[in-house]
Formats: C-alpha cells, sequence, structure tokens
C-alpha cells in the first residue's frame, strides 16, 4: 500500500498497530496521524533541528488546518439545525 489510496481520498489513513508502533500519544492517532508518524521520525533522525523536516511539518500542520475547518462547518450545521441554540 502505497501513500495515497486513490486520488480522491487523499492520503492513506494509519492504522491502529501503525500508530501505536510508532508510539503516538493517544491525543495524536487523529485523522494526522498518517503525516505525523514521518514527521516524528524526521524529527529524530535530524535532532529536532527547526529548518530540517520543514515538508513534512507543513503538511502535517496543513492536515490538522483542514481538520479543524471540517469541525467548525460540522459544528455550524448543527446549530443552523438548532436555530442558532448552543449546546452548553
Amino acid at each position: 500500500m502505497g501513500l495515497f489510496s486513490t486520488a480522491s481520498e487523499g492520503p492513506a489513513k494509519a492504522t491502529r498497530d501503525e500508530m501505536r508502533e510508532a508510539k503516538l500519544p493517544i491525543a495524536y492517532r487523529d485523522s494526522c496521524a498518517n503525516l505525523l508518524i514521518p514527521l516524528n521520525r524526521c524529527r529524530v533522525d535530524t535532532y529536532y533541528m527547526p529548518w530540517k523536516c520543514e515538508n513534512e511539518r507543513h503538511s502535517y500542520e496543513k492536515c490538522q488546518y483542514e481538520e479543524f475547518k471540517k469541525r467548525v462547518a460540522k459544528m455550524n450545521e448543527l446549530r443552523a439545525s438548532k436555530d442558532g441554540a448552543r449546546s452548553n
């Protein structure tokens, strides 16, 4: 299995076993974990030098931002369906 499963689906998601083997903390085991695993590997290999691993870091941060935008859109949908009422 390559990095991309299909063109429309995007990067293949990391499995639970892959996340466990990479020793990712539970809080980071999300839909962007497939990008965090190589980023962490690169960081360790380059002794966390800030100018290294820029492409990997950018990809991971972009994924996190896209996921954030999806959550905001979903929350806005839920609020619209409840006539603007907040859940808290």
